[in-house]
Parts: structure tokens; sequence; C-alpha cells
């Protein structure tokens, strides 16, 4: 049976609630409450009609709970285990924060978005980054480069990086292929890295007081991490992602497999939590101002947005020819427009349901079911482009609020693309096009 249109558009209400509904409603739309409301009604709407209309083989309903069961409940629960494992690792103390210091604060946060995925990183040193640039005046412009580089583009390398990457990987992109994107990875970081080490160079040198900067030489205190075995079950994370999966267990993804087997990595994340949360003093979650009230906002929003996306992919897969999209650099744009005002997430998935339904040329690479070229157009996008307002991405707006709480004045929702992403993003991102796609 064909999608009709119509039943498309709970999808597209839900993503314009997440994109307009906190600048608009911003103290009801703060309320989980009010969030999850929003997911139940459009997808209740959306499953009351897939089963009301499936055939007989009951391929709605089958995709549906394929939906929520294989990709809903892994995205969330790797996202849980990465949220509280971080949030018991506290990084604290002020070093003097010259160019160099700071240059290298933002490297090591990109290098450890892909490890413990851009929200753990950005959390993990936004608040030491502030304390370092505490005496400083002119601070602003080494946030908005902590936003780029560590919430969003250093995400790059592995699917625990970004929640795209890991939605792309739950369709059959393997662990090490994103790897193959190091070299664009690293084209971005260095860049952005070189252009914020000399704008901060120009702060240090020509715009702050000799009175803050003698200040922030007198003023220091050692850098000091406590949780450490938070290390230990960060590994773990990672282990768990890279081998219980059915390349390495086979029985995993077998049709008929019990549903713990089909579900095996899913209980260790599980253990995992448990096992953080247990040996994790409770004074160093309470110095992160851990909550769990970040996560459950990710939960109640996306499970309104797998519930709605599941006829969207069926449509666009079986529309991707009408679509116009062919080329690498269609992927890339269109990905990334998408990825700058929506959730890059459903962003990724949506456009690799397009790329699947594209006709196959003989001996071009395949991954995950789609040309390799167009799934590494599609995996750079919907990372890089969240990066070009302070909605494209999760940490992006908890970044914004850490730094105002700690009494720095950030650039408006508008003043964040004109002042810094569509003239030092977008420029460096249209030079990334011209040379990989």
């Amino acid at each position: 049976m064909e999608i009709p249109f119509w039943i498309l558009l709970p999808f597209v209400a839900m993503l314009l609630c997440i994109a307009i509904a906190p600048l608009i409603a911003e103290k009801e739309w703060e309320k989980n409450l009010n969030k999850f409301a929003v997911s139940m009604v459009l997808g209740s709407v959306v499953a009351i009609w897939m089963v009301a209309n499936n055939n007989a083989e009951n391929e709605f309903t089958h995709k549906l709970v394929h939906q929520m069961v294989f990709d809903y409940v892994p995205f969330i629960l790797l996202l849980t285990a990465l949220f509280v494992v971080t949030g018991g690792i506290h990084v604290k103390g002020d070093i003097q924060a010259t160019p160099k210091v700071n240059t290298l604060i933002l490297a090591i946060g990109f290098v450890l978005a892909s490890l413990m995925g851009t929200t753990g990183a950005a959390m993990l040193l936004i608040r030491p980054l502030l304390a370092t640039n505490s005496q400083r005046k002119y601070t602003t412009h080494t946030v908005l480069f902590f936003i780029a580089l560590v919430a969003n583009t250093g995400g790059l390398l592995t699917p625990l990086g970004d929640p795209p990457l890991f939605l792309l990987y739950l369709r059959g992109a393997e662990f090490t292929w994103f790897l193959s994107l190091l070299p664009i990875w690293a084209f971005v970081g260095i860049s952005l890295l070189v252009i914020y080490f000399l704008l901060d160079t120009y702060y240090y040198t020509k715009r702050e007081a000799l009175e803050h900067l003698m200040h922030d030489a007198r003023e220091q205190e050692p850098i000091r991490i406590d949780g450490n075995i938070n290390f230990l079950w960060l590994a773990c994370v990672v282990a768990s992602v890279m081998f219980i999966n059915s390349g390495y267990i086979p029985a995993m993804g077998e049709e008929h497999a019990p549903i713990y087997i089909k579900l095996l990595r899913e209980i260790v994340l599980v253990a995992i939590i448990f096992l953080s949360l247990y040996t994790t003093k409770k004074q160093v979650r309470e110095a992160n101002h851990y909550s769990w009230a970040p996560i459950i906002e990710v939960a109640v929003l996306f499970v309104g947005i797998f519930a709605t996306m599941t006829p969207a992919l069926i449509y666009l897969n079986a529309n991707a020819a009408n679509l116009g999209l062919t080329q690498p650099w269609q992927f890339y744009y269109s990905a990334g427009t998408l990825s700058s005002f929506l959730d890059n997430a459903p962003t990724a998935v949506a456009f690799h349901s397009v790329a699947t339904g594209l006709p196959i040329t003989e001996g071009v690479p395949m991954v995950a079911g789609v040309q390799e070229v167009l799934l590494k157009a599609i995996a750079t996008a919907s990372v890089f482009f969240g990066a070009m307002t302070y909605i494209g991405n999760g940490p992006n707006f908890m970044v914004k609020a850490i730094a105002e709480e700690s009494g720095l004045r950030m650039p408006s929702f508008f003043g964040y693309m004109f002042k810094f992403s569509l003239v030092v993003l977008l420029p460096l991102y249209i030079i990334v096009q011209l040379i990989f796609f």
C-alpha cells in the first residue's frame, strides 16, 4: 500500500515543534511533560493509522515495531549510557587562559567528542573552559568555537560521536567505517583551531587589559579529575558498540533469535549505567550539576520523532527517484540545510532512506545499502551543519545556557548565525564540499 502524503505531516509537525517552540513558547516548552504530550499525540496518530492500514502481512505494524524496538531503544540507551558515564567525570581547575592553552582545550574536546559523544565531551569541558577564562573579558568567541569543535564537528569519527552516526551504524555501517571520514574531520578540525588561535591571539594581545591578564596569571588552580572509574565504564561502552553486534555475534542478526539476544548490546549498556551510578561518588555528580532532565528531554522527544518518522522513511524510500537527489553534493547541502534547523539525527535517517531508494550502479562501492560517497556526504553534513544554529544539535543550547549562567553574554539565535556560523563555518563547509564531494 502506498503511503499518503498527509501522514507525513505529524513528522513535520514534530520537527517544527522542536525548532520553533523554544523560540515562541520557551517556558511551556521547557517542561518535559509538555514535550511528552506532543510526542504522544503525534505519535499516536501515526501508530493508529499504520495499524489500521496494514496489509495481509502486517507490514506497517512490523516496520513500526522495528523502528521503536530496534532503533529507538538502542538509540536512547546509548545516549543514556554516555550521559551517565560522562556525568560521573568531573574536571576542575583554573589555569592561565593563553591562546595556546585555550586552543589545546578545544583540541582535546574535539578528539574526545568521537569517543564520548559531543554531548559528553561538551558537558565535561565547558565548565573548566569557562573557569579558565573567567578573568578574561573577551571570551564569547571561545564558547562559539567550542560549540563548533566540541559540540558538533569533533564527533564525526565513530558512531558514539553524534546521534545521526549511531543511527547510520544501526543501518549497517561498520563501526570502523566512520574512520574513513578522518581526512574531512582533520581538515575541519585543524582549520577551525587555526582560525580560533589567530583570533584569540588578537584578543589576548590587542584587546585584553593588562590587569585582567595579570589577574589571570595570579589566580591559578591545578587541573584535577574526579570520578576516574568512569573512564573504565566509558571504555566498556565503546567496546559494547564495537563488538556486540551481528558481525561478531551472528545470532544477534537471526530473524527468530530471542529478544534478549537481539538486544544483547542494550542489556550490557543498562548494566554499565547501573555500575556507573553505583561506583561514582555522589559529590562528583553534584559538582557537575548532574540532572536527569536533559536525557529525559531527549527520550520524550525522540519517542515522538521515531514513531512519526516511520511512514516518512517508507515514503522517501519509495519516492527517492522522483526527488532529484542523485549527486553527493546534493545530499550534502540538503542534509546540511535540514540539520541546521531541525534535528540532525532524523535528518540523517531520512536522507539514508532516500539514498537506499536510488538505482544501484554496478561497480560502485556500497555501505549500509547506499553508495558509499552518498553515505559520507549524509554523515558529514548531518554532523557538521548541526553547528550552524543553536537548535541544530542538542549540546549547542546546553553550552549556551551554561555560559550564560556563568555571566557570559552570548549572541541571540540570529546573532549566532550572522556573527559566527555564516561567516566562519559556512565558507569552511563549502570548501569541504568542493574538496571531498
